[in-house]
């Protein structure tokens, strides 16, 4: 029988003010964060045209956001679909409320690519 890899995860560690802070200091997951909590839940092919970032780098970004405990995901055939957990304090909210503010005009503009690939059905169809 072949090698499987393991499924399970390892519990998250409770979020305080430093982790959060390490976890969104890069542009890319708090970019990512933002826009996944702005869209309600995306599809790890949506990031990538969003951000035109390659996949790997998004999925590095996304798995470490996971990591920290401010995504949860799930999995849908072969996609992978992440969303803002729902286990989040709520001044975690209050922060990443505040930094949405100060990243408005690029949010819009990453929101604009998204509504370029069409609703969900017809982006799954032709990106992922």
């Amino acid at each position: 029988m072949g090698f499987r890899p393991c499924r399970w995860r390892l519990p998250v560690p409770e979020l305080d003010p430093v982790r959060l802070f390490k976890c969104l200091a890069d542009e890319t997951r708090l970019t990512l964060t933002l826009l996944i909590r702005e869209e309600g839940e995306l599809c790890v092919c949506e990031m990538t045209h969003a951000l035109k970032e390659s996949q790997p780098k998004v999925s590095r970004h996304l798995a470490q956001l996971r990591t920290c405990g401010l995504l949860s995901d799930r999995r849908e055939g072969q996609w992978v679909y992440y969303r803002v957990s729902d286990e989040l304090p709520g001044w975690v909210a209050e922060v990443l409320a505040a930094a949405e503010k100060g990243e408005a005009p690029r949010l819009v503009e990453l929101q604009r690519r998204l509504q370029g690939m069409g609703n969900r059905p017809e982006r799954l169809a032709a990106l992922c």
